[in-house]
């Protein structure tokens, strides 16, 4: 082992570093770092890369390259130019790099203030005076966008109110068909000749909502409207001439007896001419309402 190598081996070991930490320190291959402290430096690609790798190794050390080369000047190998470039010691490079960046970050929150500034400055000049520097220009276009405005407003109104029209005319035919529907499920007034007997004819009156007997005379003639109970809502004369006629309302009777004096009466059930008998005479009806349940 060299004096060198002793030396820089010892600094090492002080550090408390191993020959695989100080090879991450300097990029120097471990088996190089075992030459220089050996002192076998022919391993070495060559004399310029010895005492490249010396001074590498001397600054991970904290070891002043140039006292060493001096120190030790017949054991290191010379180069034409003693001198090494900077840029070959890792070490250094890494310091000039970091007070590179240090100098650049000083100063970048100044750039970045300038160039703010400059925007804003921009803005300024384009909103207060590009902007308005045509007026006329701007003035068309806020009418051009009002006029494209009223427009689109004017169509929208004509297209709810069509739609709205359209709604409502859906909704009124879906009512007409659900009263269409209602009317031809209901069933149709039925009104039944039971029986004849003698001068009394038996009716009987089916799916009707209502009971309403009207007489029309076509001549003069005495009638009686009686409910089932005798009780007696119209008893007299209908004059001749068929203008006159006679009708009451017995939705809440169960029972109708209607008396006429002869066959100059047409009688009406709900709107409904009943079938009578032939007889001059005297004619008893009996009409039985079937009320819905």
């Amino acid at each position: 082992m060299s004096e060198l190598g002793n030396r820089l081996k010892e600094a090492r070991e002080a550090k408390g570093l191993t020959l695989e930490e100080l090879q991450e320190i300097t990029k120097i291959q471990v088996r190089y770092l075992v030459g220089i402290e050996e002192g076998n430096y022919s391993m070495m690609p060559g004399k310029f890369y010895t005492r490249a790798f010396i001074k590498q190794y001397a600054e991970a050390v904290d070891l002043v390259p140039e006292e060493l080369f001096e120190e030790y000047k017949e054991e290191v190998p010379t180069t034409a130019n003693d001198e090494l470039p900077q840029n070959l010691s890792r070490v250094n490079s890494r310091r000039s790099l970091d007070g590179a960046s240090s100098k650049v970050l000083d100063i970048l929150p100044t750039i970045l203030i300038a160039i703010l500034v400059l925007a804003v400055a921009f803005l300024v000049w384009y909103f207060v005076y590009a902007k308005d520097s045509n007026p006329d220009k701007q003035s068309n276009n806020d009418t051009e966008q009002n006029s494209v405005y009223m427009k689109s407003d004017s169509l929208n109104e004509k297209e709810e109110e069509k739609a709205n029209e359209e709604e409502t005319t859906k909704e009124e035919k879906v009512v007409e068909e659900e009263e269409k529907k209602v009317e031809e499920e209901k069933p149709k007034q039925e009104i039944t000749k039971k029986e004849t007997s003698g001068r009394t004819t038996t009716y009987e009156v089916k799916n009707a909502e209502k009971f309403v007997v009207k007489l029309v005379s076509s001549g003069k003639v005495w009638v009686d409207i009686q409910n089932g109970k005798n009780y007696s809502f119209f008893q007299g004369i209908l004059e001749k001439g068929g203008t006159e006629s006679k009708e009451e309302d017995l939705s809440k009777e169960t029972e109708a007896h209607i008396i006429i004096g002869n066959s100059q009466v047409d009688v009406f059930v709900n709107d409904e001419k009943l079938e009578l008998g032939d007889s001059s005479s005297r004619q008893d009806l009996v009409i039985k309402y079937i009320k819905e349940e």
